[in-house]
């Protein structure tokens, strides 16, 4: 080992944006601390709400990912301690997987001595969840823009503009991906394709120019929200009539429920969009919270202010990133 303790911060993701669908994603600042040290055994130690569910042995995620870096740079370490607090809530379309794919590649580089490159973090949590959106995001911060062909990834990072705010509305129950990515078609007419493609151009291109008047046409699809709006009870509402409210553009987030907003940071409308979006959830009979937030400019990062006197928890609670 070349360290002994290795502590990073990385933070969640929105993925497609609407229409594209598995290669845009931006960083949030909502954060997951991951703190990791080799052991004579393996202790997992869970903080943050929704965690109870998550495993505290060698079948943790966190634990796994670290044993296929370790693999990949050919050094052993068996038996780690893993500490992990999140604010990222689980199974509700904020990367909460892809954060924590790329917290565990980059502590467990980290903790040998960083033999691998990003360009290769990238390329193995790509492959892991078979898109590169969520991952790249949490990996590079910012806005991605980012296709895997199933053997290789490539990306490009946008820089958000300063002025570039995020509303989610989270429902409060569970959506799994795979339950999400079953509704869909395999096949989509050829007009859904090129909506989309036309889209996703105009996207990209409006978020590298700073014309977030277009926005709001450019960030409808065709491809998946129209399948999984029958899972999240008041999403097309939200979909068709946000923008009437203030949004600069809505869209599902990732594979949901969560339903996220664009918004100008100087607009006078956001309390009346964020009721719109708590009331018209609520009168589908969805409770869901609502949280402003805004795009991470960075990506997973090392941190190496902890007070060494205090305790793990302790130390995430004084970040000034941490909502605790």
């Amino acid at each position: 080992m070349n360290k002994a303790k290795v502590r990073v911060k990385v933070p969640a993701s929105t993925a497609n944006l609407g229409p594209g669908f598995d290669s845009l994603g931006m960083a949030l600042n909502l954060y997951a601390w991951i703190e990791m040290k080799a052991s004579d055994r393996t202790e997992i130690q869970l903080y943050g709400d929704h965690m109870e569910q998550v495993p505290t042995d060698k079948s943790n995620l966190i634990y796994k990912v670290a044993q296929m870096v370790f693999a990949e740079a050919g050094v052993e370490c068996p038996e780690l301690e893993i500490s992990v607090y999140s604010e990222i809530p689980l199974t509700r379309g904020l990367g909460s997987s892809a954060s924590a794919i790329v917290g565990a590649m980059a502590a467990a580089n980290r903790l040998i001595g960083s033999p691998l490159s990003d360009d290769k973090l990238f390329q193995m949590s790509s492959a892991l969840e078979k898109h590169p959106d969520n991952v790249g995001a949490s990996l590079f911060g910012g806005i991605i823009t980012a296709y895997w062909d199933g053997s290789r990834a490539e990306y490009i990072r946008i820089e958000p503009r300063p002025n570039l705010e995020v509303l989610v509305a989270i429902p409060e129950f569970h959506l799994s991906t795979d339950k999400a990515r079953k509704v869909l078609p395999e096949q989509v007419p050829l007009k859904d394709a090129v909506f989309n493609v036309s889209h996703t151009s105009l996207l990209v291109a409006a978020l590298c120019s700073g014309r977030y008047d277009v926005i709001r046409h450019a960030m409808k699809d065709a491809l998946h929200q129209p399948y999984r709006a029958s899972l999240i009870p008041g999403m097309k509402t939200i979909l068709d009539k946000a923008t009437d409210y203030g949004a600069l553009g809505v869209a599902l987030s990732g594979a949901g429920p969560t339903l996220l907003a664009l918004v100008d940071a100087e607009s006078e409308s956001r309390s009346e969009l964020e009721h719109f979006l708590l009331s018209t959830l609520q009168g589908e009979g969805v409770p869901a919270q609502t949280m402003w937030l805004k795009p991470a400019l960075h990506g997973v990062e090392e941190l190496n202010h902890f007070d060494e006197q205090r305790s793990f928890l302790d130390n995430v609670r004084n970040s000034p990133e941490a909502r605790l």
